[in-house]
């Protein structure tokens, strides 16, 4: 079986699904990109393509997937999941999707993608018990926050992207890290999170419904400039919170829009609780966007700022009535 090109998500989870598939199928060429784009059909995708950890196009070779929301969208589609080449199924990480796949159909991989798939399964599944565990540099948590350093351009971002993969596939994550580039991006992110923590102490707010402040607004539709922030460094400035959530505006050929995206996660104080939230599920809820239970996103489109305004307050009032729907838990 060949393929032409791997189609895949611009993050960790995304880079170990294109190198999972480039060491199977000897393909080299890949295509990152995010959701939105494969749902508008922003990408040619035909059978000579694989498609990671993305929405299902019209068409493609084989599709690997793990959000509930894409299986959803299918079976919506009038087309039965079980015919679409590839495999679906509610992972942590769709790295681990493709594993088991490979597994079952006596494809041997490298050794070593074991433990990548194991980080994979940590990192986007945000799977972690305290800020201390997040905190702690384990060398997935090393390679991914290479990824999140500013890059100049979308080109250079998406060259970075390439070669990552590359590595990712042909070695183990602890040698990835003694490469030249990664070592500096990651020196990089460490000197712009630091910043980022600053930003965030000033930027933080809560909902007037929220008196225990359980969940960290950052409201950041009224800046012209997509500001540079990792929401989930807010809970550096407040450990005690339960959730963040980020309201960022959308950009089109460089220009700012009236719309905005909102994502969400959950923090690691509920983690190894029984705590009943589902963020995927209250994207899916207000048909905005989809995500896992820990961590999600969508995005609301507005024509004008005075919509914007009354979508914003209309979509948080929405959001904190879900979230107090869904039962606190205990904890275990």
């Amino acid at each position: 079986m060949s393929f032409e090109r791997i189609v895949t998500h611009g993050d960790f989870d995304g880079v170990v699904c294109a190198a999972l598939c480039s060491s199977i199928y000897q393909c080299g060429r890949f295509v990152f990109t995010g959701p939105n784009s494969i749902t508008r059909g922003e990408i040619s995708i035909d059978t000579n393509d694989v498609v990671c950890d993305l929405p299902y196009p019209l068409e493609c070779g084989l599709w690997f997937d793990h959000h509930r929301g894409n299986l959803e969208a299918v079976r919506l589609r009038g087309i039965d999941p079980g015919t679409v080449p590839g495999r679906f199924d509610e992972r942590p990480s769709c790295a681990r999707v493709i594993l088991d796949y490979f597994g079952e159909q006596g494809e041997e991989v490298p050794p070593y993608f074991n433990k990548t798939v194991e980080e994979a399964d940590v990192i986007d599944a945000f799977d972690y018990r305290s800020v201390d565990e997040w905190r702690r540099e384990t060398p997935g948590k090393l390679v991914d926050m290479s990824l999140k350093v500013y890059f100049p351009s979308p080109r250079e971002k998406t060259k970075y992207l390439g070669r990552l993969t590359g590595l990712v596939r042909d070695m183990a994550l602890g040698d990835v890290l003694q490469d030249a580039e990664v070592a500096s991006n990651l020196e990089r992110c460490r000197v712009e999170e630091r910043r980022m923590i600053e930003f965030i102490g000033k930027s933080v707010t809560f909902l007037p419904c929220d008196g225990k402040r359980e969940l960290i607004v950052l409201d950041f539709t009224h800046y012209n400039r997509r500001p540079r922030v990792l929401k989930n460094l807010a809970y550096l400035v407040h450990p005690e919170a339960l959730g963040v959530m980020t309201l960022t505006p959308l950009f089109r050929g460089g220009r700012k829009t009236n719309s905005f995206s909102i994502s969400m996660s959950l923090s690691m104080n509920m983690t190894g609780r029984d705590h009943g939230k589902d963020i995927g599920e209250i994207m899916r809820l207000l048909n905005i966007g989809d995500g896992h239970a820990g961590a999600a996103a969508g995005t609301i489109r507005c024509d004008s700022k005075d919509e914007m305004l009354r979508a914003k307050k209309r979509v948080l009032e929405k959001v904190w009535d879900l979230w107090r729907s869904m039962p606190p838990g205990q904890p275990e």
